[in-house]
């Protein structure tokens, strides 16, 4: 929802999520335990590595290399944002990508370096939106594709 959320603000041209919105989410955010936040970083990761491996299916399927022509659109967006991405975090996002593009858990590529940071917070969210985004107009500017495949999933995982 929150992913959802950041990317209707961006497709509304406000780039300003709904005051109401950020305070519930603050809200939510503020209540979570130790236990509830490091599943909230599980699902993040797991949300970027659903979002490539679609993308590196469908580049596959063109004949192209999800690190190729994924990974270098979405890090050089992450460096025309300053703000959200801080230079000393790029590298791990890019590498988080290259791991779940490559199929590996993002959760078990970071677990060798360590728990995440403060810093990485806003960035983790901000790189599962790059991808939600990069998927959207890869299916021809469907605003909401990448929601779809995420609760298409969660639909199938639930009547399993």
């Amino acid at each position: 929802m929150v992913i959802d959320s950041r990317l209707k603000s961006i497709y509304d041209g406000t780039g300003e999520t709904d005051p109401e919105r950020q305070q519930l989410l603050d809200q939510f955010t503020a209540s979570l335990g130790p236990t509830e936040a490091n599943a909230l970083l599980d699902g993040a990761c797991t949300l970027i590595y659903m979002f490539m491996t679609w993308l590196r299916k469908a580049c596959e399927e063109h004949e192209k290399d999800v690190i190729e022509y994924v990974v270098p659109t979405v890090v050089a967006t992450m460096r025309m944002m300053p703000k959200t991405f801080r230079p000393e975090v790029i590298p791990t996002m890019a590498g988080l990508l290259i791991a779940a593009g490559t199929d590996l858990s993002p959760n078990l590529w970071r677990a060798q370096y360590g728990y995440w940071t403060e810093a990485e917070m806003n960035p983790l969210e901000a790189t599962a939106v790059l991808l939600a985004d990069q998927i959207n107009r890869m299916s021809g500017d469907d605003h909401d594709f990448a929601t779809r495949l995420i609760t298409g999933a969660l639909s199938m995982s639930d009547q399993d």
